[in-house]
């Protein structure tokens, strides 16, 4: 995993985009509270697909489809912790297929998900959970142990709307020796659940486990104010700018989606760039032909 480290070092690194918006374009039902890793059981050859899309359209990292994955998410389709753990690490392996037949030069990142994914209410979005710091750590553990050893070259702990999750994660990664990026869901300079950003940043910075910090699954105009006073390599894949609907499970509105605003993200210290929700492989195109021209 030291090769994170270097790569970061060396200049920026294009992600992909949502796999989930992908999956429904190509026709996938992911209306149940798991989403994209419902498919794991249904139709993973459909997840190695749209890896592969994004890695042609440019992308240097696929992004597992677990997001959604947690023990408890999978007991509700009548899976045991076993068979819930090989689904984990099938994310892993469908990821690596489709990296190593059309990027092998690329990452894969292990996508956790806050518990707010978990509750599918669009808390995630929120940050008002019923678990204190204890609670969260509890959750996030199992799953953590299990997607660190699948063979992923970083974690991707993504979408975390608040401080106590942020506090929770970062003394479940502390001393564990992986290699991790951490990014909320902001809004502006605030988390989502209206807590400043600077406190998150200062929680992540002793933590060496954590080789960038940054936003996703924001709108695009937060990414530059939400980074603002955050160091190191940071991260950078925010969503369309459209509203999501937990009620309707829909999103609402127009993307405002520009991969033009790449330099303004990259001048601001990014380092992991590309998109997050409603975001696809067209997009990403762009955004990797940016990276391109600012290199």
């Amino acid at each position: 995993m030291s090769d994170v480290r270097r790569a970061l070092a060396d200049g920026p690194v294009v992600l992909d985009g949502g796999l989930a918006t992908l999956l429904e374009a190509r026709g996938h039902d992911l209306s149940s509270d798991l989403w994209s890793a419902r498919l794991l059981t249904d139709a993973p050859e459909a997840i190695v697909a749209a890896h592969a899309e994004f890695f042609d359209a440019g992308a240097q990292v696929a992004t597992t489809a677990s997001y959604q994955a947690s023990f408890a998410g999978f007991a509700s389709l009548g899976l045991d912790a076993a068979q819930a753990a090989d689904l984990m690490r099938l994310s892993v392996s469908l990821a690596r297929r489709a990296r190593d037949e059309h990027r092998p030069d690329g990452w894969v990142a292990a996508s956790m998900g806050p518990y707010g994914a978990y509750l599918a209410d669009g808390s995630e979005y929120r940050g008002d959970y019923d678990l204190d710091v204890a609670g969260l750590r509890e959750f996030h553990r199992p799953r953590l142990d299990v997607l660190a050893a699948a063979g992923a070259d970083v974690l991707a702990v993504e979408t975390i709307p608040c401080l106590a999750e942020v506090e929770a994660v970062c003394a479940e990664l502390d001393g564990s020796g992986l290699t991790a990026w951490l990014s909320l869901s902001a809004d502006g300079d605030r988390t989502r659940e209206g807590e400043p950003l600077a406190q998150a940043w200062a929680m992540v910075a002793d933590v060496a486990e954590i080789v960038a910090v940054g936003v996703n699954c924001c709108a695009p105009d937060d990414v530059v104010p939400a980074l603002t006073g955050a160091t190191g390599p940071l991260v950078a894949y925010p969503n369309s700018g459209q509203g999501w609907d937990a009620v309707r499970r829909t999103w609402t509105g127009e993307s405002a989606f520009d991969a033009g605003a790449v330099d303004d993200w990259l001048a601001a210290g990014a380092r992991l760039v590309g998109g997050c929700c409603r975001v696809g492989p067209a997009d990403i195109a762009r955004v990797a032909a940016g990276v391109t021209a600012e290199g």
